[in-house]
Protein backbone atom coordinates (compact mmCIF):
# COMPACT_ATOMS: atom_id res chain seq x y z
CA UNK A 1 0.00 0.00 0.00
CA UNK A 2 1.41 3.20 -1.55
CA UNK A 3 0.59 6.30 0.51
CA UNK A 4 1.98 10.15 -0.14
CA UNK A 5 3.72 10.83 3.13
CA UNK A 6 6.81 12.78 4.92
CA UNK A 7 10.41 11.11 4.02
CA UNK A 8 10.92 10.35 7.51
CA UNK A 9 6.98 9.63 8.82
CA UNK A 10 6.34 5.99 9.87
CA UNK A 11 5.25 3.12 7.55
CA UNK A 12 1.72 2.83 6.16
CA UNK A 13 1.62 -0.54 8.13
CA UNK A 14 2.39 0.67 11.66
CA UNK A 15 -0.01 3.92 11.25
CA UNK A 16 -2.70 1.24 10.84
CA UNK A 17 -1.16 -0.74 13.64
CA UNK A 18 -2.18 2.29 15.64
CA UNK A 19 -5.61 2.44 14.53
CA UNK A 20 -5.89 -1.05 15.42
CA UNK A 21 -3.90 -0.63 18.83
CA UNK A 22 -6.12 2.22 19.48
CA UNK A 23 -9.89 1.27 18.76
CA UNK A 24 -9.08 -2.21 20.34
CA UNK A 25 -8.01 -0.70 23.61
CA UNK A 26 -11.36 1.37 23.36
CA UNK A 27 -10.02 5.17 21.94
CA UNK A 28 -12.40 5.81 18.97
CA UNK A 29 -10.96 9.69 17.70
CA UNK A 30 -7.75 10.30 16.95
CA UNK A 31 -6.87 12.85 19.80
CA UNK A 32 -7.19 9.60 22.05
CA UNK A 33 -3.47 8.68 20.92
CA UNK A 34 -2.71 10.98 23.28
CA UNK A 35 -3.06 8.87 26.20
CA UNK A 36 -1.58 5.43 25.19
CA UNK A 37 1.31 8.13 24.14
CA UNK A 38 1.76 8.97 27.61
CA UNK A 39 1.81 5.20 28.63
CA UNK A 40 5.09 4.85 28.76
CA UNK A 41 4.69 1.06 29.47
CA UNK A 42 2.20 0.51 26.45
CA UNK A 43 4.53 2.86 24.23
CA UNK A 44 7.03 0.30 24.51
CA UNK A 45 5.15 -2.81 23.04
CA UNK A 46 4.52 -2.05 19.47
CA UNK A 47 8.03 -1.71 18.54
CA UNK A 48 7.98 1.79 17.47
CA UNK A 49 7.22 5.49 18.81
CA UNK A 50 3.45 5.79 18.54
CA UNK A 51 2.54 8.09 16.10
CA UNK A 52 1.11 11.91 17.06
CA UNK A 53 -2.85 13.12 16.45
CA UNK A 54 -1.44 15.05 13.73
CA UNK A 55 0.21 12.07 12.11
CA UNK A 56 -2.28 10.01 11.32
CA UNK A 57 -4.53 12.40 10.26
CA UNK A 58 -2.35 13.67 7.69
CA UNK A 59 -2.01 9.97 6.93
CA UNK A 60 -6.26 9.56 6.13
CA UNK A 61 -6.01 12.20 4.19
CA UNK A 62 -3.79 11.10 1.71
CA UNK A 63 -6.16 8.11 0.97
CA UNK A 64 -8.53 11.14 -0.84
CA UNK A 65 -8.42 12.38 -3.99
CA UNK A 66 -10.14 15.55 -5.20
CA UNK A 67 -11.85 15.67 -8.00
CA UNK A 68 -11.11 12.07 -8.78
CA UNK A 69 -13.16 9.84 -11.01
CA UNK A 70 -16.66 8.92 -10.34
CA UNK A 71 -19.15 5.62 -10.63
CA UNK A 72 -22.83 6.66 -11.77
CA UNK A 73 -24.53 4.25 -9.54
CA UNK A 74 -27.83 5.83 -10.52
CA UNK A 75 -29.26 8.95 -11.95
CA UNK A 76 -28.25 11.58 -9.15
CA UNK A 77 -26.35 9.08 -7.06
CA UNK A 78 -22.36 8.99 -8.15
CA UNK A 79 -19.79 6.62 -5.97
CA UNK A 80 -15.85 8.18 -5.72
CA UNK A 81 -13.91 5.65 -7.34
CA UNK A 82 -11.16 3.89 -4.70
CA UNK A 83 -7.57 5.31 -4.67
CA UNK A 84 -5.10 3.47 -5.16
CA UNK A 85 -4.24 3.57 -1.42
CA UNK A 86 -8.02 2.44 -0.15
CA UNK A 87 -7.56 -0.54 -2.63
CA UNK A 88 -4.77 -1.40 -1.17
CA UNK A 89 -6.03 -1.57 2.10
CA UNK A 90 -8.73 -3.60 0.25
CA UNK A 91 -5.77 -5.85 -0.72
CA UNK A 92 -5.16 -6.46 3.01
CA UNK A 93 -8.67 -7.21 4.30
CA UNK A 94 -8.63 -10.30 1.39
CA UNK A 95 -5.59 -11.30 2.69
CA UNK A 96 -6.87 -11.83 6.35
CA UNK A 97 -10.22 -13.17 5.20
CA UNK A 98 -8.33 -15.67 2.96
CA UNK A 99 -6.00 -16.54 6.15
CA UNK A 100 -9.31 -16.93 8.14
CA UNK A 101 -10.58 -19.40 5.36
CA UNK A 102 -7.40 -21.53 5.53
CA UNK A 103 -7.53 -21.67 9.53
CA UNK A 104 -11.33 -21.93 10.00
CA UNK A 105 -12.65 -23.39 6.56
CA UNK A 106 -16.05 -23.67 5.50
CA UNK A 107 -17.65 -25.34 2.59
CA UNK A 108 -20.33 -22.20 1.96
CA UNK A 109 -20.29 -18.68 2.00
CA UNK A 110 -23.14 -16.65 3.16
CA UNK A 111 -23.31 -13.29 1.75
CA UNK A 112 -25.13 -10.75 3.81
CA UNK A 113 -25.40 -7.60 2.15
CA UNK A 114 -26.82 -4.17 4.20
CA UNK A 115 -26.10 0.03 4.40
CA UNK A 116 -25.89 1.33 7.63
CA UNK A 117 -26.53 5.42 7.95
CA UNK A 118 -23.00 7.10 9.57
CA UNK A 119 -24.08 10.49 11.67
CA UNK A 120 -21.79 13.13 10.79
CA UNK A 121 -21.92 16.90 10.78
CA UNK A 122 -19.43 17.21 8.29
CA UNK A 123 -20.11 20.05 5.41
CA UNK A 124 -19.37 17.72 2.51
CA UNK A 125 -21.84 14.90 4.77
CA UNK A 126 -25.16 15.13 2.76
CA UNK A 127 -28.85 14.14 3.76
CA UNK A 128 -29.66 10.44 3.44
CA UNK A 129 -33.50 8.86 3.01
CA UNK A 130 -34.69 9.47 6.37
CA UNK A 131 -33.04 12.97 6.69
CA UNK A 132 -30.01 11.75 9.09
CA UNK A 133 -26.91 14.06 7.30
CA UNK A 134 -24.19 11.57 6.84
CA UNK A 135 -22.78 8.70 5.13
CA UNK A 136 -23.99 5.36 3.96
CA UNK A 137 -21.90 2.61 3.63
CA UNK A 138 -22.64 -0.74 2.42
CA UNK A 139 -21.25 -3.78 4.36
CA UNK A 140 -21.13 -7.60 2.90
CA UNK A 141 -20.43 -10.13 5.71
CA UNK A 142 -19.88 -13.40 5.71
CA UNK A 143 -22.25 -15.12 8.11
CA UNK A 144 -20.76 -18.37 8.40
CA UNK A 145 -17.24 -16.82 9.47
CA UNK A 146 -18.22 -13.43 11.17
CA UNK A 147 -15.90 -11.55 8.62
CA UNK A 148 -16.35 -8.38 6.11
CA UNK A 149 -15.65 -9.37 2.67
CA UNK A 150 -16.57 -5.94 1.41
CA UNK A 151 -17.56 -2.48 2.05
CA UNK A 152 -18.05 -0.03 -0.02
CA UNK A 153 -18.19 3.71 1.65
CA UNK A 154 -20.72 6.27 -0.11
CA UNK A 155 -22.37 9.34 0.30
CA UNK A 156 -25.11 9.84 2.45
CA UNK A 157 -27.62 10.66 -0.48
CA UNK A 158 -26.64 7.54 -2.34
CA UNK A 159 -29.70 5.12 -2.17
CA UNK A 160 -29.24 1.88 -0.72
CA UNK A 161 -30.59 0.44 -3.75
CA UNK A 162 -28.05 1.34 -6.12
CA UNK A 163 -24.89 0.02 -7.58
CA UNK A 164 -25.61 -3.73 -5.58
CA UNK A 165 -24.68 -5.91 -8.92
CA UNK A 166 -21.18 -4.28 -8.47
CA UNK A 167 -21.22 -4.45 -5.05
CA UNK A 168 -22.14 -7.96 -5.04
CA UNK A 169 -18.96 -8.93 -7.70
CA UNK A 170 -16.65 -7.06 -5.69
CA UNK A 171 -17.67 -9.19 -2.86
CA UNK A 172 -17.43 -12.43 -4.38
CA UNK A 173 -14.09 -11.81 -6.38
CA UNK A 174 -12.56 -10.57 -2.38
CA UNK A 175 -13.46 -14.51 -1.16
CA UNK A 176 -10.99 -17.14 -1.26
CA UNK A 177 -11.21 -19.49 -4.24
CA UNK A 178 -12.64 -22.89 -3.73
CA UNK A 179 -15.51 -22.32 -1.75
CA UNK A 180 -18.45 -24.52 -3.43
CA UNK A 181 -21.35 -22.90 -2.20
CA UNK A 182 -22.13 -19.29 -2.11
CA UNK A 183 -25.59 -18.00 -0.76
CA UNK A 184 -27.07 -13.99 -0.69
CA UNK A 185 -29.38 -12.67 1.56
CA UNK A 186 -30.84 -9.14 1.37
CA UNK A 187 -33.54 -7.12 2.30
CA UNK A 188 -35.51 -4.77 -0.28
CA UNK A 189 -32.73 -2.56 -1.29
CA UNK A 190 -31.42 -5.58 -3.81
CA UNK A 191 -34.21 -6.42 -4.72
CA UNK A 192 -34.49 -5.54 -8.42
CA UNK A 193 -34.07 -7.20 -11.52
CA UNK A 194 -30.50 -6.82 -12.24
CA UNK A 195 -29.35 -8.01 -9.05
CA UNK A 196 -31.46 -11.45 -9.35
CA UNK A 197 -30.46 -12.01 -12.58
CA UNK A 198 -27.32 -11.68 -11.55
CA UNK A 199 -27.20 -14.18 -9.19
CA UNK A 200 -28.99 -16.93 -11.00
CA UNK A 201 -26.94 -16.22 -13.88
CA UNK A 202 -23.86 -17.31 -11.50
CA UNK A 203 -25.97 -19.28 -10.16
CA UNK A 204 -26.15 -18.01 -6.80
CA UNK A 205 -28.64 -19.36 -4.03
CA UNK A 206 -30.92 -16.49 -2.65
CA UNK A 207 -33.64 -14.80 -0.54
CA UNK A 208 -34.11 -10.63 -0.62
CA UNK A 209 -36.91 -9.17 0.95
CA UNK A 210 -39.45 -8.52 -2.00
CA UNK A 211 -40.92 -4.50 -2.49
CA UNK A 212 -44.75 -5.39 -1.78
CA UNK A 213 -45.80 -4.33 -5.39
CA UNK A 214 -49.50 -3.91 -6.38
CA UNK A 215 -49.62 -6.93 -8.48
CA UNK A 216 -47.64 -9.08 -5.67
CA UNK A 217 -49.85 -7.73 -3.13
CA UNK A 218 -53.15 -8.11 -5.42
CA UNK A 219 -51.42 -12.27 -5.56
CA UNK A 220 -51.32 -12.25 -1.61
CA UNK A 221 -54.42 -11.19 -0.88
CA UNK A 222 -56.26 -13.72 -3.57
CA UNK A 223 -54.79 -16.54 -1.09
CA UNK A 224 -57.18 -18.76 0.20
CA UNK A 225 -57.19 -19.39 4.27
CA UNK A 226 -56.60 -23.09 3.86
CA UNK A 227 -53.30 -22.11 1.95
CA UNK A 228 -51.96 -20.28 5.11
CA UNK A 229 -49.73 -21.94 7.29
CA UNK A 230 -48.83 -20.69 11.58
CA UNK A 231 -45.55 -20.52 11.96
CA UNK A 232 -45.93 -18.91 15.66
CA UNK A 233 -48.51 -17.71 17.47
CA UNK A 234 -47.64 -15.01 20.87
CA UNK A 235 -49.62 -12.63 22.93
CA UNK A 236 -49.61 -9.78 20.81
CA UNK A 237 -49.75 -11.26 17.19
CA UNK A 238 -49.90 -14.52 14.79
CA UNK A 239 -47.66 -14.94 12.22
CA UNK A 240 -48.50 -16.90 9.32
CA UNK A 241 -46.58 -17.61 5.58
CA UNK A 242 -47.94 -19.15 2.48
CA UNK A 243 -46.29 -19.62 -0.85
CA UNK A 244 -47.74 -17.22 -3.97
CA UNK A 245 -48.71 -19.62 -6.59
CA UNK A 246 -48.18 -17.29 -9.12
CA UNK A 247 -44.96 -14.89 -9.98
CA UNK A 248 -45.77 -11.51 -9.98
CA UNK A 249 -44.85 -9.78 -13.55
CA UNK A 250 -41.06 -8.61 -12.66
CA UNK A 251 -40.45 -7.55 -16.75
CA UNK A 252 -37.57 -10.04 -16.84
CA UNK A 253 -39.27 -12.38 -20.26
CA UNK A 254 -36.28 -14.65 -20.35
CA UNK A 255 -37.41 -18.03 -22.21
CA UNK A 256 -33.99 -19.46 -20.58
CA UNK A 257 -34.02 -18.32 -17.34
CA UNK A 258 -31.96 -20.60 -15.29
CA UNK A 259 -34.72 -21.21 -12.15
CA UNK A 260 -38.22 -20.33 -10.63
CA UNK A 261 -38.44 -17.41 -8.27
CA UNK A 262 -40.44 -18.28 -5.64
CA UNK A 263 -42.30 -15.64 -3.78
CA UNK A 264 -43.43 -16.40 -0.14
CA UNK A 265 -45.56 -13.96 1.75
CA UNK A 266 -45.82 -13.51 5.22
CA UNK A 267 -48.92 -11.98 6.78
CA UNK A 268 -48.86 -10.85 10.83
CA UNK A 269 -51.99 -10.01 12.34
CA UNK A 270 -52.36 -8.33 15.72
CA UNK A 271 -54.22 -9.31 18.37
CA UNK A 272 -58.13 -7.94 18.37
CA UNK A 273 -57.88 -4.65 19.76
CA UNK A 274 -54.13 -4.02 18.97
CA UNK A 275 -53.21 -2.11 15.81
CA UNK A 276 -49.94 -1.37 14.03
CA UNK A 277 -48.45 2.00 13.70
CA UNK A 278 -50.05 2.51 10.43
CA UNK A 279 -53.54 1.88 11.88
CA UNK A 280 -53.76 -1.78 10.26
CA UNK A 281 -54.79 -4.85 12.09
CA UNK A 282 -52.95 -7.02 9.07
CA UNK A 283 -49.64 -6.64 7.38
CA UNK A 284 -48.11 -8.77 4.39
CA UNK A 285 -44.28 -9.05 3.45
CA UNK A 286 -42.90 -11.17 1.08
CA UNK A 287 -39.52 -12.82 -0.06
CA UNK A 288 -38.34 -13.58 -3.52
CA UNK A 289 -35.91 -16.86 -3.69
CA UNK A 290 -34.12 -19.28 -6.08
CA UNK A 291 -33.92 -21.90 -3.48
CA UNK A 292 -35.80 -25.18 -3.34
CA UNK A 293 -37.06 -26.60 -0.33
CA UNK A 294 -39.29 -25.83 2.30
CA UNK A 295 -40.77 -22.25 2.56
CA UNK A 296 -40.57 -21.87 6.16
CA UNK A 297 -37.45 -22.89 6.78
CA UNK A 298 -36.01 -20.57 3.80
CA UNK A 299 -37.74 -17.98 5.77
CA UNK A 300 -36.57 -18.18 8.62
CA UNK A 301 -33.14 -18.82 7.11
CA UNK A 302 -33.54 -15.53 5.27
CA UNK A 303 -34.85 -14.04 8.95
CA UNK A 304 -31.23 -14.93 10.21
CA UNK A 305 -29.68 -11.91 8.39
CA UNK A 306 -31.23 -9.52 10.88
CA UNK A 307 -29.04 -11.40 13.59
CA UNK A 308 -25.49 -11.07 11.68
CA UNK A 309 -24.78 -8.28 9.73
CA UNK A 310 -26.99 -5.74 11.95
CA UNK A 311 -24.74 -6.83 14.77
CA UNK A 312 -22.07 -5.73 12.75
CA UNK A 313 -23.42 -2.62 12.06
CA UNK A 314 -23.87 -2.15 15.91
CA UNK A 315 -20.05 -3.84 16.31
CA UNK A 316 -18.81 -0.93 13.93
CA UNK A 317 -20.30 1.79 15.12
CA UNK A 318 -20.69 1.57 18.31
CA UNK A 319 -17.88 -1.01 19.69
CA UNK A 320 -14.90 0.65 17.34
CA UNK A 321 -14.94 3.19 15.56
CA UNK A 322 -16.52 3.89 12.48
CA UNK A 323 -19.03 6.01 13.57
CA UNK A 324 -16.48 8.88 14.97
CA UNK A 325 -15.71 9.83 11.27
CA UNK A 326 -12.10 12.04 11.63
CA UNK A 327 -12.35 14.09 8.34
CA UNK A 328 -14.33 16.04 6.26
CA UNK A 329 -12.74 15.09 2.81
CA UNK A 330 -14.56 11.70 1.91
CA UNK A 331 -11.23 9.68 1.04
CA UNK A 332 -10.00 9.81 4.47
CA UNK A 333 -13.49 8.41 5.75
CA UNK A 334 -13.42 5.80 3.86
CA UNK A 335 -10.00 4.67 4.74
CA UNK A 336 -11.03 5.29 8.70
CA UNK A 337 -13.79 3.17 7.74
CA UNK A 338 -12.23 0.15 5.89
CA UNK A 339 -9.59 0.56 8.87
CA UNK A 340 -12.12 -0.69 11.02
CA UNK A 341 -13.66 -3.14 9.12
CA UNK A 342 -9.65 -4.66 9.20
CA UNK A 343 -9.98 -4.38 12.99
CA UNK A 344 -13.06 -6.28 13.12
CA UNK A 345 -11.74 -8.82 10.97
CA UNK A 346 -8.72 -9.32 13.05
CA UNK A 347 -10.71 -9.71 15.93
CA UNK A 348 -12.96 -12.41 14.59
CA UNK A 349 -9.61 -14.08 13.83
CA UNK A 350 -8.14 -13.83 16.91
CA UNK A 351 -11.32 -14.65 18.53
CA UNK A 352 -11.29 -18.11 15.86
CA UNK A 353 -8.06 -19.57 15.10
CA UNK A 354 -6.46 -18.65 19.03
CA UNK A 355 -9.08 -18.13 21.54
CA UNK A 356 -10.82 -21.04 23.45
CA UNK A 357 -14.59 -21.71 22.27
CA UNK A 358 -16.86 -19.93 24.68
CA UNK A 359 -15.03 -16.56 22.90
CA UNK A 360 -16.37 -16.96 19.60
CA UNK A 361 -19.18 -14.79 19.90
CA UNK A 362 -17.17 -11.95 21.96
CA UNK A 363 -17.57 -8.25 21.47
CA UNK A 364 -14.49 -6.12 21.87
CA UNK A 365 -16.64 -4.64 24.79
CA UNK A 366 -15.60 -8.04 26.58
CA UNK A 367 -12.49 -9.19 25.22
CA UNK A 368 -11.28 -5.62 26.17
CA UNK A 369 -12.23 -6.84 30.26
CA UNK A 370 -11.05 -10.43 29.65
CA UNK A 371 -7.68 -9.65 27.73
CA UNK A 372 -6.37 -6.80 26.37
CA UNK A 373 -7.18 -3.75 29.33
CA UNK A 374 -4.80 -6.36 31.31
CA UNK A 375 -2.83 -4.76 34.25
CA UNK A 376 0.93 -5.54 34.19
CA UNK A 377 4.21 -4.49 34.41
CA UNK A 378 6.64 -3.92 31.53
CA UNK A 379 10.22 -5.13 31.92
CA UNK A 380 13.16 -4.27 29.92
CA UNK A 381 16.00 -6.67 30.98
CA UNK A 382 19.19 -7.57 29.24
CA UNK A 383 17.67 -6.58 25.65
CA UNK A 384 14.48 -8.52 26.02
CA UNK A 385 11.35 -7.11 27.02
CA UNK A 386 9.13 -8.83 29.13
CA UNK A 387 5.27 -8.09 30.10
CA UNK A 388 4.74 -9.04 34.15
CA UNK A 389 1.09 -9.97 34.68
CA UNK A 390 -0.47 -10.25 38.39
CA UNK A 391 -3.84 -12.67 37.10
CA UNK A 392 -2.83 -16.25 36.50
CA UNK A 393 -5.74 -16.87 34.38
CA UNK A 394 -4.98 -13.52 31.78
CA UNK A 395 -1.62 -14.75 31.83
CA UNK A 396 -2.68 -18.47 31.02
CA UNK A 397 -4.81 -16.72 28.07
CA UNK A 398 -2.17 -14.71 26.77
CA UNK A 399 0.57 -17.56 26.96
CA UNK A 400 -1.96 -19.75 24.91
CA UNK A 401 -2.53 -16.48 22.25
CA UNK A 402 0.85 -16.31 21.58
CA UNK A 403 1.27 -20.00 20.86
CA UNK A 404 -1.17 -20.21 18.08
CA UNK A 405 -0.21 -16.75 16.74
CA UNK A 406 3.29 -17.79 16.33
CA UNK A 407 1.81 -21.40 14.28
CA UNK A 408 0.11 -19.48 12.41
CA UNK A 409 2.86 -17.54 10.91
CA UNK A 410 4.62 -18.29 7.85
CA UNK A 411 7.27 -20.27 7.95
Amino acid sequence: MQVKQRQRGLPPSQLVETLIALWTSGGDRCQDLSTLREDRALATLPGFELPTATSVRDFLEAFHVEGGPLWQAGPQAAIPLESAPLAGLGAANRTLVAGLQRGAPAGTATLDVDATLVEAHKQAATLAYDGTRGYQPVVVRRAEQDVIVHDEFRAGHVPAGCGNVRVLEQAVAALPQGIPQLRVRGDSALYETAVLRWCEDQPIAYAISADLSEPLQAEILRLPTRAWQLEREDGEARREWAEVPSVPDDKDYRKDRPCLRRYLAIRVTKRPGDLFADGRRVQHFAVVTNRAGDGLALLQWHREKAGTVEHTHHVLKNELAAAALPSGKFGANAAWFRCNVLTYNLLTALKRLTLPGDFYTARPKRLRFLLFNTVGKVISHARRTLLRLSAAAQHALLVRVRHRIAALAPA
